[in-house]
């Protein structure tokens, strides 16, 4: 059942999450010569201009959802394929690297004895919606960032072939992934794997 009452935190938790994720998208994308996403004013945290919102709201009631892609014009790039890459990888990047500040603030302010009850529901969504974020977007369908990876990964022949398979059937193929928990087989491992890689780095460090 969907808790109302944590929405309060949930909310902020997921924009912040969309945000950094798309931020860092268009940040590479420029880095490498493609300004496209610095001229449709996709250069920033604000979350209005990165959000979905029907993606949004199933994020946050169905755990499976959206924002708008980052627009990239890839011959703008000095390395087509280093650019395509560099740019897929740097959203989920971001997001694990959020959860990780949340994950550290989490510890450091119960350390501090700072923590209150609403800090630490804030940082708690903030780590699951960023970790989760991250592994979700690798899957290799269309159109999450796993599938540009994967293609420009194949050799010439087998890329072809993928696109031709994921461009036709990805969206089918990503909905029956959702909808038959297939992709909580997938990334419950991951994000459990990293999140506890997290604490083992913070308690040596706290």
């Amino acid at each position: 059942m969907l808790d109302f009452a944590s929405m309060i935190y949930r909310i902020p938790a997921l924009l912040f999450a969309i945000s950094i994720h798309e931020y860092a998208h268009a940040q590479c994308a420029d880095s490498m010569g493609d300004s496209t996403a610095r001229y449709m004013g996709r250069l920033t945290f604000n979350p209005l201009a990165h959000l979905d919102p029907i993606g949004a709201i199933l994020l946050v009631v169905a755990g499976f959802g959206w924002a708008k892609g980052v627009p990239i014009n890839v011959n703008n790039f000095r390395n087509r394929r280093e650019g395509i890459l560099k740019v897929s990888f740097a959203g989920p990047a971001a997001n694990l690297f959020l959860c990780f500040v949340a994950a550290f603030l989490m510890a450091f302010l119960n350390r501090m004895g700072m923590m209150s009850e609403g800090i630490y529901r804030f940082l708690f969504w903030l780590q699951l919606y960023n970790v989760w974020f991250a592994f979700f977007n690798l899957i290799p369908v269309p159109p999450l960032d796993g599938s540009r990876i994967v293609s420009e990964l194949l050799p010439a022949k087998q890329s072809w072939q993928f696109n031709d398979i994921v461009d036709r059937y990805g969206f089918y193929i990503l909905i029956a992934l959702v909808f038959t928990g297939i992709t909580g087989m997938i990334i419950n491992p991951l994000a459990n794997g990293y999140l506890f890689i997290i604490q083992r780095i913070l308690s040596i460090v706290f």
